[in-house]
């Protein structure tokens, strides 16, 4: 089998075997994570998109997009078989015009842009904004940031591992914009942690 049919073919596999009762799962899940900003949630369902979309943020794809929300993706994504894939199971379109998306997909390891450069809602409608879905190595075992906010009972401790340096900055120029950002959903397999754009973070001193 050629290089050719190989992409061809992946751009038809890896959806959900049973999508209405997959996809409600991943919702939920998602729901909840947005909820409770500070708990890593399973997603309680798999998809198996083609490489570099892993298999977490393949079912989110799955799950959120279809054809009235506008996906942009990375250089690495974008010349993989993920757009064919993208396009075939959820009819999405994919644009390279960044503040048009309504989600943003990272493959772990991915240059994560400014935040700003995204869709960022108005006073108005701060519900029109790009949601970012990041992956990345873990969700555990990173640097350690104090979470607070709605759906945080006091503070709580998250470690995420394989975020840029600069993401601090980049959180807190995000949460400066309130009511107007981004929200962020954390990948790491198949587990989220969501960062909507209520909860703060600070650095933890040690």
């Amino acid at each position: 089998m050629g290089a050719h049919t190989e992409i061809h073919a992946s751009a038809y596999a890896g959806a959900f075997t049973d999508p209405v009762f997959q996809s409600q799962s991943v919702f939920r899940a998602l729901m909840d994570a947005m909820a409770r900003p500070s708990t890593i949630m399973p997603l309680g369902a798999t998809a198996t998109p083609p490489a570099p979309l892993g298999a977490g943020a393949g079912a989110i794809a799955l799950t959120l997009c279809d054809d009235g929300t506008p996906v942009w993706l990375t250089n690495a994504l974008v010349q993989s078989s993920v757009p064919a894939w993208l396009s075939f199971h959820t009819s999405a379109p994919v644009t390279n015009v960044k503040p048009e998306a309504r989600f943003v997909f990272i493959e772990v390891g991915g240059i994560v842009p400014g935040f700003d450069q995204f869709a960022l809602g108005t006073q108005e409608y701060p519900d029109r904004s790009s949601t970012l879905v990041i992956e990345i190595a873990s969700l555990t075992g990173g640097p350690e940031f104090v979470a607070a906010g709605p759906g945080i009972k006091g503070e709580a401790i998250i470690a995420p591992k394989g975020l840029p340096e600069i993401f601090l900055t980049l959180w807190s120029e995000n949460r400066g914009l309130f009511p107007r950002g981004v929200d962020l959903i954390l990948v790491a397999g198949t587990d989220v942690l969501c960062l909507p754009r209520t909860t703060k973070l600070r650095r933890r001193e040690i």
